[in-house]
């Protein structure tokens, strides 16, 4: 199966940015330990500091299906989302890489669901 990336554009509610970070770095502490899961990541907008965009490589969709189908997801997230005004996710097929001076493509007009 194909490497899938999970990202999501947080927009925080402007007094609770501290409480968000804490919020989502719980969250992502226990989402990198379920099976498949890589590195989660989480940046800050350099010219809008309320937006934030995280992002996670997962070793398959069933690995990402799993995480979001597991008992606890809904109430973790729900710890994430009561600092956010506006919440944006995707889950984005990897089509292309480089590294090292180095290209890979692996880009199909169909799509796998």
């Amino acid at each position: 199966m194909a490497e899938l990336i999970t990202t999501g554009v947080w927009t925080v509610n402007a007094t609770k940015e501290q409480a968000f970070v804490e919020a989502w770095a719980e969250f992502a502490a226990w989402a990198s330990s379920m099976p498949g899961a890589g590195t989660l990541r989480l940046g800050r907008d350099s010219g809008d500091p309320r937006r934030f965009v995280s992002m996670a490589p997962w070793a398959s969709t069933d690995a990402v299906r799993a995480w979001k189908s597991s008992p606890e997801f809904k109430e973790r997230m729900a710890q994430v989302l009561q600092h956010v005004d506006e919440f944006h996710p995707a889950e984005l097929d990897v089509v292309a890489t480089a590294e090292s001076g180095a290209r890979t493509v692996a880009f199909s007009t169909s799509t796998t669901s």
